[in-house]
């Protein structure tokens, strides 16, 4: 039995209004206890929200400075040689994906995907996007017309696939929406809508640190 109400049972001149008094007091302090512990639930939720937060602009930061490192392009390079397509590949940041289309003139689906690739190029400017000619390419008779257009993509100096006769894949007529939706599917692209920091995460983040 509750200590208080033990004392009102054995008190003899304890009239009935002190017993309530009694009673309400045990229910102020119960509320206060039940807020207490809502507080401290609250407590520890805005706490992992902040926690969370910041993780995510740690990780946003970090994400951004190593997209600061790699080179931009946002255009489709021309390769004049061999020499030249081997430096491309090579000597490219080792973090940046390149894609190459071999191509010839004349071949509708080329000049199509030529035009597709220009404008991803604009929207992937982190991606090295290049062109050869195929008798330019110093493996012309590897990349007859019946193969065209292919394209070849490397990172870090590797070949990581090869799309031979590429718009066979592309049911006929496409367009760079297609040819995106494509090379998402084998992973070939960055992922689109990096949101950017601003300066006040910026600066909170590092008075954080």
């Amino acid at each position: 039995m509750d200590e208080d109400a033990n004392d009102f049972l054995l008190a003899p001149n304890l009239g009935f209004g002190s017993f309530l008094g009694i009673i309400g007091l045990h229910l102020v302090e119960n509320r206060k206890q039940m807020m207490s512990m809502q507080e401290y639930e609250l407590l520890n939720v805005k706490e992992d929200e902040s926690c969370l937060k910041q993780y995510r602009k740690r990780c946003m930061k970090n994400m951004h400075e190593r997209l600061s490192f790699a080179p931009r392009h946002g255009c489709v390079s021309e390769l004049q040689d061999g020499k030249e397509f081997l430096e491309a590949v090579e000597k490219e940041h080792k973090a940046t994906t390149v894609i190459v289309h071999i191509y010839e003139d004349g071949i509708k689906e080329c000049e199509a995907l030529n035009s597709s690739l220009t404008s991803l190029a604009a929207e992937y400017s982190i991606v090295k996007f290049c062109k050869i000619k195929a008798a330019n390419s110093g493996a012309g008779d590897r990349f007859s017309s019946d193969v065209l257009p292919t394209l070849l993509v490397y990172k870090g100096g590797q070949l990581v696939s090869n799309f031979i006769s590429v718009t066979d894949q592309l049911n006929g007529e496409f367009s760079a929406t297609d040819v995106e939706t494509f090379l998402n599917e084998y992973g070939l692209l960055p992922q689109k809508g990096i949101p950017e920091l601003d300066s006040d995460d910026v600066e909170e983040q590092e008075v954080e640190q």
